[in-house]
C-alpha cells in the first residue's frame, strides 16, 4: 500500500518553485517532484535522490507534476542512475508530462532510464 506523499516546506507550483515529496511502496522509494526542475531548483531533487541508503536501491521518480525540466534535471537524473546502478539497484521515471517527456526523448535519456506512462506500471516488478 502506498503512503501519501509528504511535501517539503517549500510551496510547489510557484513560478520557479520545486518541492519533492517521498513515499515508499513495497520497498521502492518514490519521489514526487512538483514544479520546475532547473538550475535554481534541482538541488532539492538531488538531495532527495542522495537520501537513498538501501544496499540495492530501487527508485521511481514520478514526474506527473513536473511542468518544466532543463539540462540540470537531466544531469541530476544521470548522476542518480550512475549511483543506483553502481549499488546494483535501478531507477525508473513514471508519468512524465508532455514537456518533460519531450526533453527526455531529445537527449535520449529515456533510452538509459526506462520511462513508464504511469506510476503503477513503474512500480510493477
Amino acid at each position: 500500500m502506498a503512503e501519501e506523499p509528504v511535501p517539503d516546506r517549500e510551496r510547489a507550483g510557484q513560478t520557479g518553485g520545486l518541492s519533492v515529496a517521498t513515499t515508499t511502496t513495497d520497498g521502492i522509494r518514490v519521489l514526487h517532484p512538483t514544479g520546475e526542475i532547473d538550475h535554481h531548483t534541482c538541488e532539492r531533487l538531488r538531495q532527495a535522490l542522495n537520501e537513498l541508503t538501501a544496499d540495492r536501491p530501487r527508485v521511481v521518480v514520478d514526474m506527473s507534476r513536473v511542468t518544466f525540466m532543463d539540462s540540470s534535471g537531466i544531469n541530476t537524473l544521470i548522476a542518480a542512475y550512475k549511483h543506483v546502478t553502481a549499488a546494483d539497484g535501478w531507477i525508473r521515471i513514471a508519468a512524465p508530462t508532455v514537456p518533460v517527456l519531450r526533453v527526455l526523448q531529445l537527449v535520449r535519456l529515456d533510452g538509459l532510464i526506462t520511462c513508464y506512462p504511469d506510476l503503477d506500471q513503474a512500480l510493477a516488478p
